[in-house]
């Protein structure tokens, strides 16, 4: 089940606020909340529910078996423990087929490649059970005592398929005591449907455009349809994402959690240093804390410490060599900025910054689209002109024509346009030059004609993948 589903949206979520809100107690809550969630995450792959509850199981039991020893190499065998089981599964699920390839190719061999298919979510909350093994181990958070409990922070469905990654200290109070704000809740509905909007009306639009563009045998149509179809892609990538995480950051607003943000307007960023401090921020901080630092840092063997960084996020992502390649891009251009680049752009004009940005992550996301290395040459060839292909082609103009309201749109919301007229509006009715009630039946209609526009694409469109369901 996804958030941009008419049934999860019209009845899985009122069902679930009407049973979560007519419970009193806070243990109530819980219970009720982590049923559902376990409901939502079964509705597409039950069997996969049996490894959720192993995770939730073994890491609670090594929670307390880490607190019990603490400060005693038991405890250190404990995390060690840990890591090795969450990761092995992660990797037989996710890598195994890659490897078995690997092999077969380079030794001549013809090995069965093993065909598992990847459980949902898996990548997000491994970590998130590993944070919280590694983070009782340093101290950074309390043991949780209580099963149900644990089992509610890996399992709550508002995060559960794609995220944020979930530090265990940063709700481990409200899973216990945590209350709901009329002023909160309010924000959580907009959060919802201003992150449904992004995923069903902008990623879903421009998804398709991308998919035409980057449909080929050997190369794009011309130099457009290359570039169009890769920056396409690029606005699809960031409006489906950070609409799912703007959902997931309502739901929880919606029930009492506060749940961190996970990206802030990464397309305005001058270097690609600022892109990945606003790009995933939960999984930028996870490979920060839990293995850049422990590897060194900048202390020593830096350079070292982000490329095996920038392997595991491309990794992370995805058991391909287009993945691989793509973490490695992104650590060599910040190993170039940190050595120089950063100092030079910070002399020069904001704008040149600005420009280098989106040409490096639309070339970034170009890698990142192509599992087949030679289509992947095909456009980047056609980018630049190569292969004889014209500079442009009558079918890619006539869509980006048609197209082009919507993708001015998209354009200018990766920028903070609706922070700054939220903040303008609430300034204006403070001041009085424009009604409260004006202000909020401006914003309500907004938020409707959202929602509706939402609602009829979703019955009448079978276009609605979610990009981040295969990481």
């Amino acid at each position: 089940m996804v958030f941009s589903d008419i049934f999860f949206l019209f009845e899985f979520l009122p069902l679930f606020l009407v049973c979560y809100f007519a419970a009193r107690k806070i243990r109530t809550k819980n219970y009720v909340l982590a049923a559902f969630s376990l409901f939502f995450y079964a509705w597409g792959e039950p069997v996969w529910v049996c490894l959720l509850l192993f995770s939730s199981l073994f890491d609670y039991f090594n929670g307390l078996f880490i607190d019990k020893h603490r400060g005693k190499k038991k405890a250190v065998l404990g995390v060690i423990i840990s890591c090795t089981v969450n990761l092995t599964i992660l990797c037989t699920f996710k890598y195994s087929g890659m490897v078995v390839s690997g092999i077969n190719d380079l030794l001549g061999l013809s090995l069965d490649v093993p065909s598992f298919h990847l459980p949902i979510g898996i990548s997000f909350y491994t970590f998130q059970s590993i944070t919280y093994v590694v983070d009782v181990y340093r101290g950074n958070a309390r043991v949780q005592k209580h099963y149900p409990n644990y089992l509610l922070y890996l399992s709550m469905f508002f995060q559960l398929v794609a995220g944020p990654i979930v530090r265990y200290n940063t709700v481990a109070r409200e899973i216990e005591n945590r209350s709901v704000k009329l002023s909160e809740f309010s924000n959580g509905i907009t959060r919802l449907i201003f992150g449904l909007g992004k995923k069903v009306i902008i990623a879903n639009s421009v998804g398709q455009l991308a998919t035409e563009f980057l449909t080929f045998d050997k190369a794009p149509d011309s130099v457009l349809a290359a570039w169009a179809g890769v920056i396409m892609y690029s606005l699809q990538i960031y409006y489906d994402f950070s609409g799912y995480s703007d959902m997931a950051i309502g739901l929880g607003l919606m029930c009492g959690f506060h749940f961190p943000e996970n990206f802030e307007h990464p397309y305005i960023s001058s270097s690609a240093t600022e892109f990945w401090r606003r790009w995933h921020i939960s999984l930028g901080t996870f490979f920060r804390d839990y293995v850049y630092i422990p590897l060194g840092g900048n202390r020593r063997h830096q350079m070292l410490n982000i490329a095996i960084v920038w392997f595991c996020t491309g990794l992370w992502h995805g058991a391909g060599a287009n993945f691989i390649l793509w973490g490695l891009y992104f650590g060599l251009l910040l190993v170039i900025e940190k050595k120089f680049l950063l100092n030079a752009l910070k002399k020069a004009p904001k704008f040149i910054g600005h420009v280098y940005l989106l040409f490096a992550a639309a070339f970034g996301w170009m890698i990142f689209y192509f599992t087949d290395m030679s289509k992947m040459g095909g456009c980047l060839g056609a980018m630049f002109g190569m292969g004889g292909v014209p500079a442009a082609d009558l079918l890619t103009e006539s869509q980006l024509k048609s197209n082009l309201w919507l993708i001015i749109a998209a354009v200018i919301l990766c920028m903070p346009v609706y922070e700054k007229i939220s903040a303008l509006g609430e300034k204006a009715a403070k001041t009085g030059r424009l009604g409260f009630f004006s202000t909020s039946v401006l914003k309500i209609a907004f938020l409707a004609a959202v929602l509706i526009i939402s609602s009829v694409s979703l019955v009448g469109d079978t276009y609605n993948p979610f990009l981040y369901f295969r990481f």
